[in-house]
């Protein structure tokens, strides 16, 4: 599993694709940044700031609650989205941005209380965020009992 917030800005800038021209990374479909994969805090970080308009704030600000909520939460990139987990335990969580919303997913989301709204996957559930409507309180609470819970695990397979 990846590193916190050890990494360093060179580490950012490999992160989001090369950009060491100060080029931005591409915008794939729907918007979201093709990131490359890495593990640690700088990835998640250029994922972030090359999200477009408002996504940008909602990145931040589900970053800020999954640090605030789960001290030593681990991080990487992987498929171009943001992957949040416990070592020892795999990943919880991760995000993606669509044209008109991110979406948030819960990758245990089925033992979640009460569970979110998305989805007809065995154990994952998401939530659909939009400009403006993102339940803190809420999402906190989802966080919390998922990063409490056996996460999903990337494995070399998993990964290809």
């Amino acid at each position: 599993m990846g590193t916190g917030k050890s990494d360093n800005a060179a580490n950012a800038t490999e992160a989001a694709g090369g950009a060491q021209s100060g080029a931005k990374p591409k915008l794939m479909s729907g918007g979201n940044p093709q990131i490359a994969k890495a593990d640690g805090d700088a990835p998640v970080q250029a994922y972030i700031a090359a999200m477009p308009g408002w996504k940008s704030e909602i990145g931040r600000r589900l970053d800020a609650l999954v640090e605030r909520t789960v001290p030593g939460v681990r991080k990487c990139v992987r498929w171009n989205s943001p992957f949040y987990g416990v070592e020892g335990q795999g990943w919880f969580l991760s995000y993606r941005v669509y044209t008109r919303y991110v979406k948030v997913t819960f990758f245990k989301g089925t033992s979640l209380q009460p569970a979110p709204p998305g989805g007809k996957d065995e154990n994952m559930r998401w939530v659909d965020v939009y400009a403006d409507a993102l339940d803190e309180k809420e999402m906190a609470a989802w966080v919390r009992q998922a990063a409490a819970l056996p996460g999903w695990e990337l494995t070399r397979k998993t990964e290809s």
